[in-house]
């Protein structure tokens, strides 16, 4: 016999815990539970996220939180963001800072989670201490992103190619481009410019392209990767429009640097 209440719904997810589950939406509760009003079974998880026991990642979407984080309260957005995805019908890719931890590259854990999307805008989230960040393109390119497992599951993150190209084209939305050219510096000896689908440069603005090549060449010295992106921009005859460095910010009276097309608009210093 069914146990009901309060107790029901707490047990239903420690079951789901040792089955491996981490996390479950209020429609799975109320398939579960149906004998329960909607209203009770919200008072049953609003009690459970007190305890600490789960966490609400998104409205009417739920994770469990594992011993080890309970003394935070929350749990790191990598381990359930596949399934808010699949959750949301939304592709997507790990982006960004968080998709370079994945390859060793960045200073730090950050406290914002990146992810980019398409099918329409969604609104960032903050949860405790960290930011899920949304960024929304028109397509995503299944050629360019790659899946990492994690204790979880499986997540879908950006290749090394596409995440150097990405810090640069989003450098205005974190932190600017010292700290984009410090993150690409680490990532450099990932990349792989001249085994990637030529795709890739009519998938990536050549502006970004150039700029991310100007970055490893001139200022990061990393000859390899930036020779194999110089020849795949020859090679797809991509726009050689001068554009600036850094983006927003006024270009007159500056050289350019006639290789990439790049005019030096700034200076970059990188954390060693």
């Amino acid at each position: 016999m069914q146990i009901t209440g309060k107790k029901s719904v707490s047990l239903w997810i420690e079951e789901l815990q040792r089955r491996g589950r981490i996390t479950f939406s209020l429609q799975d509760v109320n398939s579960q539970f149906p004998s329960h009003n909607t209203s009770a079974l919200r008072n049953a998880l609003t009690r459970l996220a007190a305890k600490g026991r789960i966490v609400s990642v998104w409205k009417g979407f739920y994770a469990i939180i594992p011993v080890e984080y309970s003394s935070i309260g929350m749990i790191p957005p990598v381990l359930y963001i596949d399934n808010l995805m699949a959750y949301l019908g939304r592709p997507y890719y790990i982006s960004l800072f968080s998709a370079a931890v994945f390859y060793g590259a960045a200073h730090q854990r950050p406290q914002e989670f990146n992810v980019i999307t398409s099918s329409g805008s969604l609104r960032s989230s903050q949860k405790k201490d960290v930011r899920i960040n949304f960024r929304t393109v028109k397509e995503i390119n299944p050629d360019f992103i790659i899946e990492k497992k994690t204790r979880t599951g499986y997540v879908k993150i950006s290749c090394p190619e596409l995440t150097a190209t990405d810090l640069v084209r989003y450098e205005g939305e974190t932190g600017g481009l010292n700290r984009a050219a410090t993150v690409l510096n680490e990532l450099a000896e990932h990349l792989q410019f001249g085994k990637i689908p030529d795709s890739f440069f009519s998938y990536v603005p050549s502006p970004v392209i150039r700029r991310t090549g100007y970055l490893l060449d001139k200022v990061l010295d990393h000859p390899g990767p930036a020779g194999e992106l110089y020849e795949g921009i020859h090679r797809n005859e991509c726009s050689m429009r001068v554009t600036p460095l850094k983006t927003g910010k006024p270009a007159p009276g500056y050289i350019t640097d006639k290789k990439w097309g790049i005019i030096v608009n700034t200076s970059i210093e990188i954390d060693e």
